[in-house]
């Protein structure tokens, strides 16, 4: 490929001429107006026994994309699926990567093919990858960074449908925002966790006279300002003898604060892994209202109930509240499981409504989400285990799938999402002896139906050549001959071009 130019300042437009000059479709593939019929566009163009034979498709867990070699993160690999799964897409984001390999924040649809990568420099970690509202509409965020000790230093990132980063949020008073948890608020603040190192005598729970402690801490912020609304510190509200996480390796995490949401009456709901317990906070002087699970628990917990090493603890609508049970070594049981139990606050008592466990069986000796999805279904990520699943609300296994090579990911959440695409389309060509092979993607994008591939003799003269129902993440088509200038089109169900690539000289 010798040069790359750039395409003029208006696209130019996909005339019913023009097609018909360029004998690549068919009379009436183009609607009145100007743009492509996305009927037209599906009956004439299915793919062809010669395109078939041209292309290689990737697996989920090898992406080899021509047209972004930069993006080398692996999707999914689906053991199981069903029609039964619930619509959306797949967010997770896969980190201990080897080093030949990308960790970062991916979208996966359900074929585990990916849709958007955003890659990160090896060594740093993208966590907790979800859709929220900021500003009445639909963002999407995640935490990246570096893991220090068992918690993150990093921030938080708030990005709109072209994931253009509105807002990067970093801990108020001087602290670093931890990869745990960032909740947007109704409100438009933000609920987070961070971590202050302090030196302490630990010997009375075992450990050195000169130990260091996480101090475990709960913030709330304007997102505007960037002010702290409420700060919460664990040392001033939970017990060293609280901790079922041995001192043996200092700064000693004895709290390990995992998940905080917000209660229906507007309090805090707390999840601590090391203590085993979920706590209930009030949001306005910090006091403890009340502990289900751990030393002091005050709950009368159903012994099928019971939870060791948990993560994401969730209020929901109906009163239940869902949540990871690691279980796992020291004291827990062999196998992981989510958890919805019926919680009263009035007698204290706490009953296992649902479990859902693989059927490998899992351990996750770390990390782990639970979502209640619209339609009753339960989507676990099953954390230090690579594999996120799809459960109905009787417990069948509808959705299984693998994280490739040593990957995990904190989270995983099943989500609607539309995205627009990331900057422009990408294109790579290549010459066969009769033919060059058009490669097309647009990282993110969730909206393109059809690919148009277009050439001339001069850049700023192109006609559409050929065109193929997009394909995965990226399309391959088959132009005949060998053209001098390339561009692709991203065309959407009702033929609107949405978008076009660089023009490319071959």
């Amino acid at each position: 490929m010798a040069s790359i130019e750039q395409p003029g300042d208006a696209l130019p437009r996909l005339t019913r001429r023009a097609l018909l000059r360029s004998g690549a479709f068919a009379a009436g593939a183009l609607a009145v107006g100007g743009y492509l019929d996305g009927d037209q566009l599906r009956r004439t163009f299915a793919p062809s026994p010669r395109v078939n034979d041209v292309l290689t498709s990737a697996a989920p867990n090898d992406p080899q994309f021509r047209s972004r070699p930069d993006l080398r993160i692996p999707g999914l690999s689906i053991a199981r699926t069903s029609a039964k799964i619930a619509p959306g897409l797949i967010f997770i984001g896969p980190y201990n990567a080897p080093e030949s390999q990308q960790a970062g924040a991916v979208i996966v649809d359900a074929t585990g093919e990916p849709v958007w990568e955003r890659a990160l420099p090896y060594g740093q970690v993208t966590t907790d990858l979800r859709i929220q509202t900021y500003r009445g509409r639909p963002v999407l965020t995640w935490w990246e960074g570096q893991v220090v000790d068992g918690h993150g230093v990093g921030h938080y990132v708030i990005a709109d449908e072209h994931y253009r980063h509105l807002r990067h949020v970093q801990a108020g008073n001087r602290l670093s925002a931890d990869l745990h948890e960032f909740v947007i608020t109704p409100r438009d603040t933000a609920l987070l966790t961070a971590y202050s190192i302090v030196p302490m005598d630990l010997r009375s729970v075992g450990g050195p006279r000169d130990g260091t402690i996480q101090d475990a801490i709960i913030q709330e912020l304007d997102l505007a300002s960037g002010r702290v609304l409420f700060e919460w510190h664990s040392l001033k509200h939970i017990p060293l003898a609280a901790s079922y996480y041995l001192p043996v390796y200092t700064p000693w995490d004895y709290v390990h604060l995992n998940s905080i949401d917000v209660d229906r009456d507007g309090n805090l709901l707390v999840c601590s892994r090391n203590t085993h317990t979920v706590y209930k906070i009030d949001r306005r002087s910090g006091e403890i209202i009340w502990q289900l699970g751990g030393r002091s628990n005050q709950f009368d917990i159903d012994p099928s109930a019971t939870f060791a090493w948990q993560h994401h603890a969730r209020r929901r609508p109906d009163g239940t509240l869902t949540l990871f049970d690691n279980e796992g070594p020291p004291g827990g049981g062999a196998q992981s499981r989510a958890l919805v139990l019926a919680l009263d606050e009035r007698t204290r008592t706490a009953q296992l409504r649902s479990e859902y466990l693989h059927p490998a069986p899992l351990l996750a000796t770390s990390q782990g989400s639970v979502q209640i999805l619209p339609n009753g279904n339960v989507f676990v990520g099953w954390g230090a285990e690579p594999f996120v699943s799809e459960f109905s609300a009787d417990g069948e296994l509808l959705f299984d799938g693998q994280l490739g090579a040593s990957y995990l990911s904190y989270r995983a959440f099943r989500l609607p999402w539309k995205g627009g695409g990331e900057g422009a389309p990408a294109l790579f060509a290549e010459r066969t002896a009769r033919h060059t092979l058009v490669y097309a993607s647009w990282n993110g994008d969730t909206r393109t139906r059809f690919w148009v591939a277009l050439s001339g003799r001069r850049a700023g003269s192109l006609t559409p050549l050929a065109a193929r129902p997009r394909q995965g993440f990226e399309t391959v088509l088959t132009v005949d001959g060998h053209p001098r200038y390339l561009a692709v089109r991203s065309v959407d169900e009702s033929g609107n071009v949405l978008g076009q690539s660089e023009i490319v000289r071959v």
